[in-house]
């Protein structure tokens, strides 16, 4: 424990961290030692900045483009009425400083884009994609799953929610291998068209924060890389309370992570509509 170097007010801030046989001090320092970037501020991305702030994940990065609405505030829950049209990324770095101190937060604000993806990426240990649109889930995948860079995925839609994590291990596959190519334009609304139960994005987020914390305790060793959801996708429907587990086998013919990938880059691909290659 003396290698953490944690003061008084650190000690009792995660002493339910370092009492656990499972996490303890070493645990801790992993989580303060790293560094997570979070695409999107909104209903999934808030329980996840809540949660990585609170178990003091050291460095937090915050990507979005978007300013507050009082139509968020039904279900992002680290803006506040006050926050209504102030940048999400500057509501979310004074709600995580107001939470934990120890905690430093890169507020950019910008649309995540083929242009910046990479070196967003390459500046985090892991990313978490809680955005709410095929173009930004596609780039994200595609951009880790070519670098290497362990991510979380997660998805809501009205009562229902849907989360993976893609480790990038030998034998994972990626959001292409299941979905090689995004819905046409239109086919399925956003939650300003069809709406979303208020809650259900807390939990999702939940789980994506846990995934995240669990992928940083394994990548300093000291967890089972089989309880992640790699290679399992989640399902939740909050109106049934039902989980259920599809697995995502490697996809051969996958345009990014198969045997004969067609995407070397994320220049290769326009990123609207369908996300297909070559698209015009």
């Amino acid at each position: 424990m003396s290698d953490l170097n944690l003061d008084p007010t650190q000690l009792d801030r995660y002493s339910r961290h370092i009492i656990m046989e499972d996490l303890g001090p070493d645990g801790q320092k992993a989580l303060l030692d790293a560094s997570v970037l979070v695409v999107g501020a909104g209903g999934l991305g808030s329980p996840v900045i809540q949660y990585l702030a609170a178990a003091g994940v050291g460095r937090v990065g915050i990507a979005d483009a978007d300013a507050v609405e009082r139509s968020n505030l039904q279900r992002q829950i680290v803006h506040a009425d006050a926050d209504v049209g102030r940048p999400k990324v500057e509501s979310a770095a004074e709600f995580v400083a107001d939470l934990n101190p120890d905690v430093t937060v890169d507020p950019h604000e910008v649309r995540v884009t083929a242009d910046n993806v990479e070196a967003f990426i390459a500046d985090y240990d892991f990313v978490v994609d809680a955005s709410d649109n095929f173009e930004t889930r596609f780039l994200i995948n595609d951009a880790c799953t070519l670098a290497g860079q362990p991510f979380s995925h997660g998805a809501i839609y009205r009562f229902e929610g849907q989360v993976t994590t893609f480790a990038q291990r030998a034998d994972s596959p990626c959001y292409r291998c299941l979905f090689p190519e995004a819905p046409p334009a239109g086919e399925i609304p956003d939650c300003s068209e069809a709406g979303v139960l208020g809650v259900l994005p807390g939990t999702v987020g939940c789980i994506q924060a846990t995934e995240t914390v669990k992928w940083i305790l394994e990548d300093a060793g000291l967890a089972d890389e089989s309880e992640l959801l790699d290679g399992r996708l989640l399902f939740y429907d909050a109106m049934a309370m039902d989980f259920e587990e599809v697995p995502i086998q490697p996809n051969p013919d996958c345009p990014v992570c198969g045997d004969d990938p067609a995407i070397d880059s994320v220049a290769e691909v326009e990123y609207v509509e369908t996300c297909a290659i070559g698209a015009d």
